[in-house]
């Protein structure tokens, strides 16, 4: 018997090497024993096989399956896995033989591990502690059901890199201080906070959102399984909001009354500056909302606020703003008279020294900031939007449109309102050529002319 040992229960790279080592040494799948750390499966195991060699060719796809289902909790896969390689290689076979009942296993276990990723992704919840200092930390607490936390930890690296936060679990804790990621040992559930003062706002504000009319209760039950409400604030309030959702829809009924969402800019501006929906309120300044007459109709949606819109509260004042204005004035638009608003109300950003530099939003920060933005297009009801850049793009449209393809075309809102592609003014800070820049410039204006021309 041969002992393959590796260092953790996620360990691909370990996995990996060990394999190469064993083909090598023609073992077959059922003389090798797999352990992880210090644990034994096997007393008359013989020395471990910590064989070096050379990288093997695999079918396409192989590696990519394995990767997911290292990560699952069997403790059988990384026998399971060395066995369909050992056969592949043997046959010489591809990966598309859906007939394989290990095949099929194999990729149940990773679909499994991909929908766990999914699940840390969407019912994780920090909650915020204060440290000595006075420093916001925000703590999580989840229990994966595989081996999935080091792979998910660089999805929250990138979606919270302005936050110090930790998320403990009972398999490991990882640990973000706005500059590099560190592991520890496993935590209790208790270890966590179970509350923060931001938590009923929350709760009131979940409440405020909540449709009986647009509820699929066992739909919301398959997506999100009730061993995953404890993590999550807004959960509480689920059974009792069901309960009396028919009571209060009658009594809507009887009453005549349809609940109301604010009903003028000043209003919706208010409300925005309470929002919490995501956690880019924490690093940011403030938020920046839309800004001219409700009246417009022509408006421009941009990505996000700057570092000096994120000072200063207003959209499209720092030097890409200052782009915006003199093309707006060349292409014969009065700024206002239209209605300037971002799709992201708060900045994303990384720290590096003292500067605060620019992050994308990402899809879940669009689509939290979404509400808002169709409101205001509600209430301000253009004629024409202009999207200003590929984010704005994608939030009114909900497709993503690469905007080398799609600049200077109209497109609808998922409000039925018309929207012109465009880049945004910051692309022409990006380029390196002074002839390139003016080229692109010429072009951002015609495009800002052929939106005055659909409004006039």
């Amino acid at each position: 018997m041969i002992t393959a040992r590796l260092s953790a229960e996620d360990d691909f790279d370990g996995w990996r090497n060990q394999c190469r080592g064993l083909m090598r040494l023609g073992a077959r799948p059922a003389d090798v024993i797999w352990q992880v750390g210090e644990q034994r499966t096997d007393l008359f195991a013989s020395p471990e096989s910590n064989i070096e060699a050379a990288p093997i060719g695999v079918p396409k796809g192989f590696a990519e399956l394995a990767r997911s289902v290292i990560c699952h909790s069997d403790p059988e896969r990384f026998g399971l896995l060395y066995g369909l390689l050992v056969d592949l290689k043997a046959r010489r076979r591809h990966m598309g033989d859906e007939a394989d009942p290990l095949l099929r296993k194999l990729e149940i276990m990773a679909k499994h591990v991909r929908r766990d990723i999914h699940k840390m992704r969407a019912f994780l919840r920090f909650r915020r502690v204060e440290e000595d200092g006075g420093e916001e930390h925000f703590i999580a607490w989840f229990e994966p059901e595989h081996h999935i936390v080091r792979t998910n930890a660089a999805f929250f690296v990138r979606r919270f890199a302005g936050m110090k936060w930790s998320i403990l679990t009972p398999q490991l804790s990882i640990h973000w201080d706005r500059q590099k990621l560190l592991e520890a040992s496993a935590a209790l559930k208790e270890d966590a906070p179970t509350e923060d003062d931001i938590e009923e706002q929350w709760k009131t504000y979940y409440g405020s959102i909540f449709n009986p009319a647009r509820l699929k209760v066992k739909a919301m039950l398959k997506e999100m399984p009730k061993k995953y409400w404890h993590n999550m604030p807004e959960t509480a309030l689920v059974t009792e909001l069901i309960q009396s959702a028919r009571n209060r829809e009658v009594a809507m009924i009887e009453k005549d009354i349809v609940p109301s969402a604010p009903d003028t800019l000043p209003t919706l501006h208010a409300e925005a500056n309470r929002c919490r929906r995501c956690p880019l309120h924490g690093p940011a300044t403030q938020l920046v909302f839309g800004e001219g007459p409700s009246s417009a109709r022509l408006m421009f949606v941009g990505e996000q606020p700057g570092d000096q819109e994120d000072r200063s509260g207003r959209p499209f004042v720092g030097p890409a703003g200052q782009i915006f204005d003199a093309a707006l004035t060349q292409a014969g638009l009065d700024r206002t008279q239209s209605y300037v608003t971002n799709a992201v109300k708060h900045f994303k950003f990384r720290p590096e020294g003292k500067r605060r530099i620019h992050e994308r939003p990402n899809v879940g920060e669009i689509n939290h900031c979404r509400w808002w933005l169709k409101r205001e297009i509600e209430l301000v009801k253009p004629d024409l939007i202009v999207a200003l850049g590929a984010t704005a793009a994608r939030s009114l449209t909900g497709r993503a449109l690469p905007i080398t393809v799609s600049r200077g075309q109209i497109f609808e809102s998922l409000e039925g309102v018309p929207v012109l592609v465009t880049i945004h003014p910051s692309y022409l800070l990006r380029l390196p050529d002074p002839e390139a820049t003016e080229r692109e410039r010429v072009r951002f204006v015609e495009d800002l002319k052929s939106a005055q021309s659909h409004v006039a």
